[in-house]
């Protein structure tokens, strides 16, 4: 990997590290967080070039800040995050977490690569120049997600090896495929030969093939959702991001592994967290504040939310506030809740950082609106519906009686789920689910993880089809209809993402949500939509074609 803080910026700092020039600007008086020692020192942080040049007493400068005392720490990172899940452009996204404290991502443009393919992780890494958080990608290591999946595209190795050296491309991201692993597959390894620095992706995988996996030189997972299955991955010397997102909450479970020597192993992920959390809740600083309350003293998840990742990821050059990193750093709040109150990239003051207009990436759209038909569930008995879980990614693959023609029933709250291809006309799919508790209308979204097609929760046909609509005319959104009249959040951005502010989007995402629970929906119910299509975690999804089984990996048919 390319040195992140190359020669000639090196020598540029000699001068002011010795003293002998002046540095660009002096913070004095800071109370230090140093994530090496997890400890706090007082001292001035003098910075040339965008560099922290040293730490300590007798520097000089142009522009001199007393912090009078006030805690700083570095910069926060977010281990493992898809931007696209945030409904927000790149700049949009930047603008928002870096006012929490962010000031580097490491990113999977999976989404978007699946829906555009190589055009659309261009896009990504075009878009993530002059922001003030650095966007560091991962590239994306399955697209489509699965062999059976169709998506917009396919990415295979010599796609993705175009982008090798590229800066800001430093690894290879979630490798999703378990069983093109344990199969040598040799498509998957043609991939997992791309880079040394490689994310994983395996949930409950456990035992020799457990094993096996890390023995492919998979370095971390996301996926645990328990202690037991997190410990197993410590153990063997795997990284642990504890993800909180927005339906997919860990942190709880997940905390009694942190301490002050499984630390360095152990860094924050949001993975999917959209608008409206990140606008209410914040992004890192969430986690940290959570990890608070929880019992975890502030130390240990400083550490894990700065040094941890930058080890882990290899970046040198951040994670702490010393001599030879970039001067990222936050000031925080006086008081007892952890807050922030000043965010700095590169050493300058995040709010100075121009504006960047984003520009819009049109996608595929041929899906067509279901025919009455098409939503038709004929047939009775043993059903198989999937069951979603509050507050996980995983499902529940549920056998429940069922009668076609009494669908939906909202008295048990089972609820049809139908997906329409993106990609070709006509094609449609229907299931069960179980957990949403609508009691009338229906809910739709053009996200929907991996594939993106079209997927849509509903107690009536009219409403799903009413829902669908929009979304279609559109060239993607999130929707929620009565059957009557529709509120609809457009994505003009490969039907991902919004063009507009962040704050409108988390205003009309907010009154999508008010909208859905009107008519039932469990809260976070988009979220918990987009995921139903996901084959690569278990245990019962749909697709296009119909029901897939995670742990068959392979389609079933609705009856037993």
């Amino acid at each position: 990997m390319q040195d992140l803080f190359p020669t000639y910026s090196r020598m540029k700092c000699i001068g002011p590290a010795l003293g002998q020039e002046p540095v660009d600007t002096l913070f004095t008086n800071a109370c230090l967080y140093d994530p090496f020692t997890c400890s706090w020192t007082e001292t001035d942080i003098a910075v040339s070039n965008g560099w922290v040049v040293g730490t300590g007493k007798g520097y000089g400068g142009g522009t001199i800040h007393d912090l009078g005392g006030k805690r700083v720490i570095p910069g926060l990172i977010d281990a493992h995050v898809h931007i696209e899940s945030s409904l927000l452009v790149p700049a949009e996204y930047a603008r928002v977490v870096a006012s929490h404290g962010t000031t580097t991502v490491i990113a999977d443009p999976h989404e978007i690569a699946n829906v555009c393919g190589a055009r659309g992780i261009e896009y990504m890494l075009n878009e993530r120049e002059g922001l003030p958080v650095d966007i560091l990608f991962m590239l994306s290591s399955c697209v489509p997600a699965t062999p059976l999946d169709t998506g917009g595209a396919s990415l295979p190795a010599r796609d993705l090896q175009v982008f090798t050296g590229r800066d800001g491309v430093i690894g290879l991201g979630e490798m999703m495929n378990v069983p093109g692993v344990l199969e040598k597959d040799p498509g998957v390894w043609e991939k997992l030969a791309l880079f040394s620095l490689r994310d994983g992706h395996a949930p409950l995988l456990s035992g020799r093939a457990l094993n096996a996996y890390i023995c492919a030189g998979l370095q971390s997972d996301h996926e645990c959702t328990g202690t037991e299955e997190a410990r197993a991955r410590l153990e063997r010397g795997m990284y642990i991001f504890i993800r909180e997102g927005t339906t997919e909450r860990n942190l709880h479970a997940l905390l009694p592994l942190a301490s002050p020597s499984t630390a360095p192993r152990l860094a924050f992920a949001t993975d999917d967290r959209h608008a409206d959390i990140l606008c209410r809740d914040g992004h890192i600083d969430d986690c940290i504040r959570k990890s608070l309350e929880y019992g975890l003293d502030l130390e240990t998840a400083l550490r894990m939310a700065t040094l941890s990742p930058a080890e882990r990821f290899r970046l040198d050059d951040r994670g702490a506030i010393a001599p030879g990193r970039r001067a990222d750093f936050c000031i925080l709040d006086d008081g007892k809740v952890f807050s922030i109150k000043k965010t700095y990239s590169r050493g300058n003051l995040v709010s100075i950082y121009p504006k960047k207009d984003p520009l819009p990436l049109p996608s595929p759209m041929e899906a067509t609106v279901p025919r009455v038909q098409d939503l038709a569930i004929r047939g009775h008995g043993t059903g198989r519906v999937i069951g979603i879980v509050p507050g996980q990614i995983l499902t529940e693959a549920l056998c429940l009686d069922v009668e076609g023609e009494k669908i939906p029933d909202t008295d048990r709250d089972i609820l049809k789920v139908v997906v329409c291809s993106r990609y070709r006309k006509g094609m449609t799919a229907v299931g069960l689910v179980h957990g949403f508790g609508m009691h009338a209308g229906a809910i739709a979204g053009s996200v929907a993880h991996d594939a993106h097609n079209l997927v849509a929760v509903g107690a009536d046909d009219v409403s799903i089809r009413e829902a669908l609509l929009p979304i279609i005319r559109s060239g993607g959104g999130l929707a929620a209809s009565d059957g009557k009249t529709t509120t609809l959040l457009p994505l003009e951005c490969a039907g991902l993402m919004s063009l507009l502010p962040a704050e409108d989007v988390a205003s009309r995402l907010g009154a999508l949500h008010e909208r859905a629970e009107m008519l039932g929906a469990v809260p976070g119910s988009f979220m918990y939509l987009s995921f139903l299509c996901l084959t690569v975690i278990p245990h019962l999804r749909i697709t296009e074609r119909g029901l897939f089984d995670v742990g068959k990996f392979q389609d079933v048919p609705l009856f037993l």
